[in-house]
């Protein structure tokens, strides 16, 4: 029913994992094979294209959906639909923002103290001459084809990059004064396909799991027996996406708790519920919740 386009590149890797977890596990012949199958009925087609094509794929109806970030979509103008955010990006869960940066020892404060005629270098073009006309400011915006950090001083006065953490650009000696787009990984489709009813209900079924499998990643299930006595002490400190679930042991002999926490919470948690009268405690893995 379904053409979908992945991207190819530095978003591969993850997206190929969440599809995984999502249990829409990508197949292809090769590491570099451009087709691939999903062995699911609402998907009959697959490619894997760079991220910076896909929505002008998608756009011109080449595919009915496709994953690609919201900074591509900026870029290129492409007339898509967003189904809805996937919150992970190539190495965290965080979403990559796309700064304005200068040298360290730049007097450049943000966007708006470039002096006319500054040279700046970004894969981001059209987003960039956007940005900083927006601002009142005269550049020479130049299109770099990668390495961009490094065309500072000789090259460029300014780059827009992309950046998760930040370290890179400060290792290459370079201070971001603005930022000009906060991006996340999005599930875009072409708005023909997403107003034909069966198409938007496939494709809202596809996000379903997707964003279930990334919701899973960061929380586990929590199992633990408590006896009457200490079960008001025990829910005092037990989190939950709503509330625990309580049920009576057989013989009336206490409670079975199970609920969702964090996973970074777990290694404080445990010991607490143990020390408060809790027992039986089991931590399990999950691959989806869908609220």
């Amino acid at each position: 029913m379904l053409r979908l386009v992945l991207p190819k590149g530095s978003l591969e890797r993850a997206t190929f994992e969440l599809f995984a977890a999502a249990d829409l596990a990508v197949v292809r012949s090769s590491d570099v094979d451009y087709r691939a199958t999903i062995d699911d009925p609402r998907v009959a087609e697959v490619r894997i294209l760079r991220p910076q094509e896909i929505p002008v794929y998608v756009a011109d109806g080449l595919f009915d959906i496709g994953v690609t970030g919201r900074d591509w979509v900026e870029e290129t103008g492409a007339g898509v639909v967003s189904v809805g955010e996937l919150a992970y990006s190539k190495a965290t869960a965080n979403p990559i923002r796309v700064v304005l940066a200068v040298a360290a020892d730049s007097p450049v404060q943000s966007a708006g103290d470039l002096p006319p005629g500054s040279r700046v270098a970004t894969e981001y073009p059209s987003l960039t001459k956007r940005f900083l006309a927006a601002r009142g400011v005269e550049a020479d915006v130049r299109l770099s084809y990668g390495a961009t950090e490094a065309k500072i001083p000789e090259i460029a006065d300014a780059v827009v990059e992309i950046t998760e953490t930040g370290r890179a650009l400060v290792a290459a000696g370079l201070r971001v004064v603005d930022t000009v787009l906060v991006s996340r990984t999005e599930l875009i489709a072409n708005p023909v396909s997403a107003a034909d009813p069966a198409k938007r209900h496939a494709m809202e079924q596809l996000l379903t799991l997707l964003q279930g499998a990334l919701d899973a990643r960061d929380k586990v299930l929590i199992k633990l027996n408590v006896s009457q006595e200490a079960l008001d002490d025990v829910l005092a400190v037990l989190p939950a996406m709503r509330a625990p679930t309580v049920s009576e042991l057989s013989g009336k002999d206490g409670f079975a708790l199970e609920t969702v926490v964090p996973k970074s919470e777990v290694n404080v948690l445990i010991p607490e519920l143990k020390d408060r009268g809790a027992s039986d405690i089991i931590e399990l893995p999950l691959s989806k919740i869908v609220r």
